[in-house]
């Protein structure tokens, strides 16, 4: 099949600009350069400049922050989705959502193939390309990293230079990183020792716990099913509202995690990530599910979660699977509206009070004194029903010794 016109998903850094060229020399056909907005921060006018000047026939920028966290993050964060218990999946949830962008403008543009920049030995390849076939079953698939000889960084400056394409004069990072609106990721480079710590000065959003301020500070958040809604008082759309809770919460040294998981390619890899908003999101919802949730709803819920955070992690976000999760997780949070209270300090996010008009707990039952609708003596044919099997367990054991 001859390649006639490709949709890169394009960054703007060295790798993506080498292959955009590398794709115009080795297909002899047209690329268009994709960027998404998910809140990474970079300058999306310099961005455009530099990939028509590497050779991009068409450059599209799309601002996806609102969608991104209303329709991937905060559904996510409903299934409270935590990978080996530990990761937010800041990256993970990113990819469906950038490879999504780039199917819808290869249908718009006809454009017969799709090409990204991951590596071949990362996860995201996965999440991209899954992404791909599950939006457009026939669409051709080009991952450089896993056809080139361009295989180290020096090789990649070379290639850059010897085409013109501009490469940063900057100090290098001896790691490298991936940011969006809801966290930061830090992997490879000095980090691949994982006894070694991380260095103070890699952390781009969060303050060191020694250096928080030392008094606390309370922010109160409020949900509507399953869902933030409003911080101290004060509506936000939910990218604002995400963004506000990451200043909060990086400010006080809160999100920071280090942690060695296992990638769905075989291999164990270390990760650093920062995630302030998630984490007192994160937080909050518990707190709020506590007096909102039936216990053995939440539960199942609850066994619901290893699933799911591996589906995301492993990049199934558009698989069957995940949306009947979704479906269920979803009706779970149905009474999920209140306002909690949150203690923020030296990088804590300390359950402070939690409150709901759908709330379940009755503090009438629940009292150590004198209460209303509970006789204590009912508790005793409870644990005698409990305890059957117990006995007759142990009756059996007794027997059978004695003979």
């Amino acid at each position: 099949m001859k390649v006639k016109k490709v949709v890169l998903a394009y960054s703007g850094g060295l790798d993506t600009s080498v292959i955009l060229r590398w794709l115009i020399e080795q297909y002899g056909c047209e690329v268009i350069a994709y960027c998404a907005d998910l809140g990474q921060g970079e300058e999306l006018k310099a961005i455009r400049r530099k990939a028509f000047k590497t050779g991009a026939s068409k450059v599209f920028v799309d601002d996806l922050r609102e969608e991104f966290v209303k329709h991937y993050v905060f559904p996510m964060l409903r299934a409270n989705a935590v990978y080996e218990g530990s990761y937010l999946l800041g990256t993970s949830i990113a990819r469906p959502l950038i490879a999504k962008g780039q199917i819808d403008i290869a249908v718009r543009e006809k454009a017969d193939a799709v090409a990204h920049g991951a590596t071949g030995k990362g996860n995201d390849q996965v999440r991209f390309e899954l992404t791909y076939y599950a939006l457009r079953p026939t669409i051709k698939v080009i991952a450089p990293w896993r056809l080139w000889d361009l295989n180290s960084r020096q090789a990649l400056v070379t290639y850059a230079k010897r085409h013109g394409i501009p490469v940063p004069v900057s100090k290098k990072r001896p790691y490298s990183t991936d940011r969006n609106l809801f966290h930061i990721s830090y992997e490879g480079g000095i980090l691949e020792d994982p006894w070694r710590e991380p260095p103070a000065d890699m952390f781009l959003w969060t303050k060191a716990v020694e250096k928080a301020p030392n008094r606390p500070e309370n922010i109160e958040i409020d949900f509507s099913r399953g869902d933030p809604v409003a911080l101290n008082g004060k509506s936000y759309s939910p990218a604002a509202l995400l963004s506000r809770l990451n200043a909060l919460g990086a400010k006080h040294g809160i999100g920071r995690v280090d942690m060695v998981e296992n990638r769905y390619v075989g291999m164990k890899s270390r990760g650093v990530y920062e995630t302030p908003g998630g984490t007192l999101l994160h937080c909050a919802r518990r707190a709020l599910e506590s007096i909102t949730m039936d216990r053995e709803v939440m539960r199942l819920r609850d066994s619901l979660i290893p699933k799911y955070a591996e589906l995301v992690y492993y990049g199934y976000w558009f698989a069957p699977e995940r949306e009947i999760l979704q479906q269920a997780i979803d009706a779970s949070q149905e009474n999920v509206s209140g306002r909690v209270r949150l203690k923020l300090y030296k990088g804590n996010a300390i359950v402070a009070g939690r409150k709901s008009p759908s709330s379940l707990y009755d503090p009438k039952i629940a009292t150590f004194e004198e209460g209303e609708g509970y006789q204590q003596a009912d508790a005793d044919g409870f644990i005698r029903l409990n305890a059957l099997r117990l006995k007759l367990w142990r009756l059996k054991q007794t027997k059978r010794l004695k003979g």
